[in-house]
């Protein structure tokens, strides 16, 4: 199939999939690059590809082929790709899991990209993402994990009501706070094999509620120059640490 109108209805389709309720009632989100439709196909998540007139890329799913202009107008990105698809929502459910991730409240697309990324790098089991934080699918989210969404569960939960179950399972809490902390450093082996480790908001960290709940607090010994890092950076360097 190829389509050549700028008014096609599946164009249409294409260009809602921005949109986070359009994703939500669909259960659909655009993926983009040769990189990202190949991580995507191999979690068996694509529904349909994309691709320009005349590209050729033999995967085993329903191709629509369109013209440039019709990239352009669907594209997020000012140098579009020439191979984009459809994709299925992840179905992912809670599991049985030892090393989990849990992120209250990151609202920055780029900074959820870049821990899911650090997540897999760093053997983590399952991330849990509170009510409030960014989208997963939404496109600079999407992007940024480079295909690595596609290699772990993602499952977004009330904390104030999933953390207690965590404890219940005897899964130590680690907060992340700079006072009455240990250095990430210091801890045990032991303390490495199971947890879960809370990270929060850009401005304002995790909140006091959910720091009421946790069983140690975890920071980075760092320059006393420096106040404070990226929330990627630190979830970044804790895994590392972690999985050490």
């Amino acid at each position: 199939m190829l389509i050549t109108s700028l008014e096609n209805d599946r164009v249409k389709h294409y260009c809602k999939l921005k949109e986070k309720k359009y994703r939500d009632k669909t259960g659909l989100f655009l993926v983009e690059g040769m990189h990202l439709v190949l991580e995507a196909y191999k979690a068996g998540a694509v529904e349909e590809l994309i691709l320009e007139k005349d590209e050729v890329l033999p995967l085993d799913v329903p191709i629509v082929y369109v013209t440039n202009d019709i990239i352009h107008k669907i594209t997020q990105v000012d140098t579009p790709s020439k191979v984009l698809a459809v994709c299925r929502k992840q179905k992912n459910t809670l599991s049985s899991a030892s090393r989990i991730l849990i992120l209250d409240g990151i609202q920055d697309p780029g900074n959820l990209g870049t821990i899911i990324r650090s997540a897999v790098a760093f053997a983590i089991d399952l991330i849990v993402l509170s009510d409030d934080t960014v989208d997963v699918y939404n496109p600079k989210v999407v992007r940024s994990t480079q295909g690595m969404l596609f290699h772990i569960p993602i499952v977004r939960e009330n904390l104030l009501s999933f953390l207690p179950k965590l404890k219940e399972q005897e899964i130590p809490l680690y907060g992340t706070k700079v006072t009455h902390g240990m250095d990430v450093r210091l801890l045990k082996a032991e303390d490495k094999k199971k947890f879960a480790l809370i990270m929060g908001n850009e401005g304002n960290g995790v909140r006091e509620e959910i720091l009421d709940l946790c069983d140690q607090f975890l920071y980075i010994e760092m320059s006393d120059k420096v106040e404070s890092l990226n929330v990627a950076v630190a979830t970044s360097i804790l895994l590392y640490e972690l999985r050490k």
